[in-house]
């Protein structure tokens, strides 16, 4: 089944290359570039299987969200502890 995935994503260093997290999102399925650093994808991962694979190519200061509009899922890394609280107790209640 494929998947409407939304990703979002910081990379939080002073001059970081976002070719290597760009190539990696197109990978994943079927994209368009929304803004610099927000994409969609029509892809047959899930928002975690997604995320899992982008973030490889991350560093770990970066953040990065990805949700599946699809099945209403979402997957997340280093966002702020008090989003992360925010976002596990409303979106997964």
């Amino acid at each position: 089944m494929a998947n409407n995935l939304l990703i979002s994503y910081d990379l939080n260093s002073p001059g970081q290359d976002y070719t290597r997290v760009i190539e990696k999102i197109k990978t994943l399925g079927e994209w368009a570039k929304v803004h610099k650093s927000y994409w969609y994808l029509n892809s047959n991962y899930s928002a975690k299987e997604a995320a899992s694979i982008i973030w490889k190519e991350m560093d770990q200061n970066d953040s990065l969200m990805v949700v599946n509009t699809t099945t209403n899922d979402a997957s997340w890394f280093n966002v702020h502890h008090d989003v992360d609280a925010f976002l596990k107790e409303k979106w997964f209640k």
